[in-house]
């Protein structure tokens, strides 16, 4: 089961070695529950080893419209990171196997692009808050915390992350704000559903190479979310309809992937 009601804030207190977490109100969703597609966009890593806190805050960053899959050690965050392509991640530092901090020195030594990291720990000493903002976390928030502010800071960082790599994408007419989600064919709003214009940001930001269809299912679903094997073959169909009057197409490459250009034959 699945905690839908959101914490106003987020608690962690000692009893009994585990990490109770305050809520207001709870109801329950079945894990089988989706969100509607319109609300997914950014990708987050929690890692997290209390598997009450990791569920809870999953299902309200969820809720939120975020794709979220959680780590519960260092080593399962490591490997994580080496095959998916994730927006940002959540990290606590007394993890189990690998500390947060060995984590984060690992990350920012082999990760390129660098992915931006936040901090969410109950150490609230200066000395280690000082050294993870010095080993390249992006932002250091302590427990308890206030969910609403969690989610500011969140969204911040995706910001910031997405003008790193540049606030508009274009190709032709075609442009794609990526801080505004929205895409034009001139000054016309596409009024993409959020998954078409998620696999439409991917191929506009490896605009002249060939996407593969695992690259897409990384930035469009979580771990536990089932994909259907033609679900990426949708998006695409609808996307190229929505294409076609521009002459900008969305190629088919076999063994390969898809490839956006502006060439009339599409395969």
């Amino acid at each position: 089961m699945s905690l839908s009601a959101r914490p106003d804030k987020v608690v962690p207190t000692a009893r009994g070695g585990r990490v109770i977490v305050c809520y207001k109100s709870l109801q329950y969703l079945t894990e089988s529950t989706a969100i509607p597609d319109a609300l997914v966009s950014m990708h987050i890593l929690l890692v997290e080893d209390d598997a009450l806190l990791a569920d809870s805050l999953s299902c309200s960053l969820r809720l939120s419209g975020y794709a979220v899959d959680c780590a519960d050690n260092g080593e399962s965050a490591v490997i994580a990171q080496e095959h998916c392509n994730f927006d940002l991640l959540i990290l606590d530092l007394g993890l189990p196997k690998l500390d947060g901090f060995a984590v984060l020195r690992q990350m920012r030594a082999h990760r390129a692009p660098p992915v931006p990291v936040l901090i969410l720990t109950a150490r609230d000493g200066l000395e280690d808050r000082v050294r993870g903002l010095d080993l390249g976390a992006d932002d250091y928030l302590t427990k308890p915390f206030d969910l609403p502010e969690l989610e500011a800071r969140v969204r911040a960082l995706l910001r910031r992350g997405r003008a790193a790599t540049s606030a508009t994408l274009a190709l032709g007419p075609l442009t794609l704000d990526t801080a505004a989600r929205r895409a034009f064919i001139g000054l016309r709003d596409m009024d993409l559903p959020a998954r078409e214009l998620t696999v439409l940001e991917v191929l506009l930001l490896h605009s002249g190479t060939a996407v593969s269809k695992e690259q897409m299912t990384d930035h469009l679903y979580s771990w536990d979310q089932e994909v259907t094997p033609n679900a990426i073959e949708v998006y695409i169909h609808r996307l190229r309809r929505k294409l076609e009057p521009i002459k900008i197409n969305i190629r088919t490459l076999r063994g390969l992937g898809y490839l956006l250009d502006d060439d009339i034959k599409t395969t």
